[in-house]
């Protein structure tokens, strides 16, 4: 009876449940001490995450579908003694390698260096096959960089040795290099804090609460999705976990109210793309950026503060403009929220004001702050939950236990790290390789040559390098490569390093929407059964005049430096200047099409001086003109843009059922 139940108890789900136990329990312990420093941390944890990851992979699917199961079950154990094999030879190693071997490593050495490679190397393609065979022409090319007819490209190649060692055992780049250190002590620590939320179901009870702060009105309920991806990108940094969350939710409601499929999508995608630019977790980049400028991550949320006011400020309002034009101004009615979801909200927000409160009143270091937060979300959602179903027999929590949600916790974190471990793992070899063939000193030559000619031209390519790297990368490796690629050439022609950075880091969050590629759009696309293309489109529209915010900041440049009084009056400016060109897009003046235009037009122009003149004293002036122009504007939009006529046809009272909305040309 012993033994049986011991083998009903040995599922893949307890496996990863132990796993994630054990990779929680080492992290923590080290954001707490900070034992043993992020080197030795990653060397050791490496595996751990890996192990998760290949779990996670196979619980999703078979690793290889076109193989019978027992083949797939075989090849998983193969690559988890692949992974237990790096652990102890790295654990009993560690010190030697890191050390005294450098340079002349041992058989040994390089045989585990070349199985976690290879193994990495597979995981990539069948995680993020883009990355693989980028990766995988990097190696020929820095394999056999001599026979390039191309001078720019020609470099005296190395060999196959070289290329696994720094990719692995020399610690310094790579798999174990400073991508996976952040990957397993910054990004994790902030991770505990969507783990918490996630586990406890705090994410879908604030959408909950948001529509009903979205109110009454029709033209209102898109603002769900703003403000629902607002709240989850304060912990999630993500556009596409926004989407997923957040979209499942807001996009069959939206779809309900009217909004045609396509618009659906495409206002998710947008608002879900804040995730990526949100305080405090502010996607990874973030934390990228504050490793790079040696900067405690705090100065980096300080300035992402204005980024994120910016907008989501712009945004709402293009979402409003739209919607006004879309859909008629009845009242419908508000739908309850029930008090555990109000609760849990309110739990969230205090949470992440206490994170807050630690790193910038407190001054308290990133991991401990992160922790600290976390462990309080814990609690206190833990008391709620106990509370709720225990004294009040609230039958929204009947089906949940406690267990069962500290055990979601816990698989949610040891998720969202392994793949986000992985996918840093993956940049490092990418990063790794062009450092050995000497492209990014190339690259950055030949932009500082252009910029020798003129700092605007510079701007432009380095815009046009980024955008199509950002056409086929995740906003993260992104980053990484105009990180080290287009920032020193910058700073090299004097420009401001937080500039130059806020420039690249939204460079990478536009990446993520443009085409041909975007996952926050394809997984919003999927989720309104709606055209990819159109959603990208349409989010391309609503997102535009916030892509000035990425030249502008060249120019009001105060929002990114010092945090201050000149940070916010910039940042004013920012938001009345790119609301200005948010209203001359969707924005109605005149039912005269020629004079709406030239109105429209004129707003433009006079947005962009507030945007792009040089002289702040001009820039701040003009803000005042523009933003009473905005109001005006919205008054008269709201009565000469809806439709003339309309025909709404009630299909059904399920969220899911979309109510179709028809003007006089017949489009819906």
């Amino acid at each position: 009876m012993t033994s049986e139940h011991i083998k009903s108890q040995f599922s893949l789900t307890n496996v990863i449940l132990v796993f994630s136990l054990i990779q929680f329990v080492w992290l923590s312990w080290y954001f707490y001490t900070g034992s043993g420093g992020p080197q030795e941390l990653v060397a050791r944890v490496m595996s751990i995450a890996l192990i998760l990851q290949i779990l996670f992979m196979y619980r999703e699917a078979y690793l290889y579908k076109w193989l019978p199961p027992r083949v797939n079950d075989i090849i998983v154990v193969g690559y988890i003694a692949i992974c237990c094999y790096a652990f102890w030879h790295f654990h009993t190693e560690f010190e030697e390698i890191a050390i005294y071997r450098q340079g002349s490593y041992t058989t040994q050495d390089f045989i585990v260096g070349l199985l976690v490679f290879l193994l990495v190397m597979e995981l990539s393609r069948l995680a993020h096959p883009v990355l693989f065979w980028i990766n995988l022409v990097l190696v020929f090319y820095t394999l056999y960089g001599y026979l390039s007819p191309l001078d720019f490209f020609w470099h005296p190649g190395t060999s196959f040795y070289r290329i696994v060692t720094s990719s692995t055992v020399e610690f310094s780049t790579g798999i174990y290099g400073i991508y996976g250190q952040i990957a397993l002590t910054l990004i994790a620590a902030f991770l505990l804090l969507a783990a918490a939320a996630q586990g406890f179901g705090a994410q879908s009870g604030m959408i909950n609460v948001m529509r009903k702060l979205a109110g009454r009105s029709r033209q209102m309920v898109p603002q769900t999705a703003v403000m629902g991806s607002l709240s989850i990108g304060m912990i999630s940094g993500s556009g596409s976990a926004n989407a997923v969350v957040v979209g499942s939710i807001t996009i069959p409601l939206m779809k309900r109210y009217g909004v045609p499929p396509a618009i659906a999508a495409a206002i998710e995608s947008a608002a879900s793309m804040g995730g990526l630019i949100m305080p405090p977790m502010m996607g990874i980049g973030a934390f990228l950026m504050s490793e790079f400028l040696g900067v405690p991550y705090w100065d980096v949320v300080l300035r992402g503060f204005s980024l994120a006011a910016v907008y989501y400020i712009t945004l709402a309002l293009a979402v409003y403009l739209l919607c006004v034009r879309l859909l008629p101004s009845d009242s419908i009615a508000s739908p309850p929220v029930p008090l555990y979801d109000r609760v849990k909200t309110f739990i969230f927000f205090i949470s992440v004001l206490f994170l807050i409160y630690h790193l910038g009143y407190l001054g308290t270091g990133e991991l401990l702050s992160a922790i600290y937060a976390s462990g309080f979300m814990f609690a206190v959602l833990l008391s709620a939950f106990v509370y709720f179903k225990y004294v009040l027999k609230d039958p929204e929590v009947a089906n949940q236990t406690v267990l069962g949600n500290i055990r979601l916790c816990l698989e949610t974190h040891g998720d969202m790290t392994s793949y986000l471990t992985l996918l840093l793992a993956t940049l490092g070899i990418m990063i790794g390789l062009f450092t050995v063939t000497g492209f990014i000193n190339r690259m950055g030559g030949m932009l500082l040559d252009l910029g020798s000619w003129h700092v605007a031209a510079m701007i432009m390519m380095a815009y046009i390098f980024g955008w199509l790297v950002g056409a086929g990368l995740p906003p993260t490796a992104t980053y990484i490569i105009g990180a080290v690629v287009i920032v020193p050439p910058l700073t090299a022609l004097g420009i401001n390093p937080w500039v130059a950075h806020f420039f690249i880091f939204l460079l990478s969050v536009w990446g993520e929407l443009s085409p041909p590629t975007s996952l926050t759009a394809a997984i919003s696309a999927r989720i309104a059964e709606a055209s990819f293309m159109r959603t990208m489109w349409e989010a391309l529209k609503l997102c535009l005049p916030i892509t000035l915010m990425t030249f502008a900041i060249f120019t009001r440049s105060e929002m990114v430096i010092t945090p201050g009084w000149m940070q916010i009056l910039n940042t004013i400016a920012m938001t009345i200047g790119t609301c200005g060109a948010a209203f001359a897009m969707f924005g109605r003046c005149s039912t005269n099409t020629a004079l709406d235009i030239g109105l429209r037009l004129l707003l433009a122009a006079i947005s962009g001086l507030v945007l792009f003149h040089p002289n702040d004293t001009v820039a701040l002036s003009l803000s005042p003109l523009v933003l009473v122009a905005i109001v005006a504007g919205i008054w008269r939009h709201r009565l000469i843009a809806p439709p003339a006529s309309l025909t709404v046809t009630e299909t059904g009272s399920d969220e899911s059922t979309p109510v179709l909305i028809k003007d006089a040309k017949g489009e819906y």
